[in-house]
């Protein structure tokens, strides 16, 4: 009979920056929904085969990383307007609390820093499945959402609108696909 320690259960799985993405949506002048996305990603998560429970996540964004299609919007959103990248070149998360929602979904809450504040968000979760790559590195796919509001992290830069409402809404909903390679 072999007999496990609980280090054997613990596998630690590096974020792939080449397939992993944020996106987020807000809404514009309160009509439409303008998206953008962060493309500088890294970070690990270290999971707990038999107590997913005691798993973590911790992921740092590059703030200036940050696209929309537009430059001119790019540079206001990387200014002290918004993210403010030069004084904050990072955005991080930490997570606190993993729990499962069911075999491949997980709420994952955790300490999201922007702009020097620290607010806690829950990440709904769900493990896309696991294989082999063509180097034979073993991968996993996670696929998450979340809403911030945004003013919440001190991102408050904002235009009245002369027929009422304003010019950038408050909430984000945020998508994350992201690949990691087991180490």
């Amino acid at each position: 009979m072999t007999t496990h320690t609980q280090t054997e259960t613990i596998t630690t799985w590096a974020i792939d920056p080449a397939h992993a993405l944020i996106e987020f949506g807000v809404k514009h002048m309160m009509v439409t929904t303008v998206k953008g996305r962060f493309t500088g990603i890294e970070g690990t998560i270290t999971v707990d085969e038999q107590d997913p429970a005691n798993s973590r996540a911790d992921v740092a964004i590059d703030a200036a990383s940050i696209t929309t299609g537009n430059e001119q919007r790019d540079a206001h959103l990387r200014s002290a307007d918004f993210l403010d990248a030069d004084t904050y070149p990072t955005i991080t998360f930490t997570s606190t609390r993993v729990q499962p929602t069911s075999d491949a979904t997980f709420d994952v809450t955790g300490d999201l820093t922007i702009r020097g504040t620290t607010r806690p968000v829950t990440l709904a979760v769900e493990l896309n499945g696991r294989g082999t790559s063509p180097y034979g590195q073993e991968v996993a796919g996670l696929s998450a959402i979340t809403t911030l509001n945004r003013h919440e992290f001190g991102l408050n830069w904002n235009v009245a609108l002369e027929a009422g409402g304003v010019l950038v809404g408050p909430t984000a909903r945020v998508v994350i696909e992201l690949e990691a390679v087991r180490q």
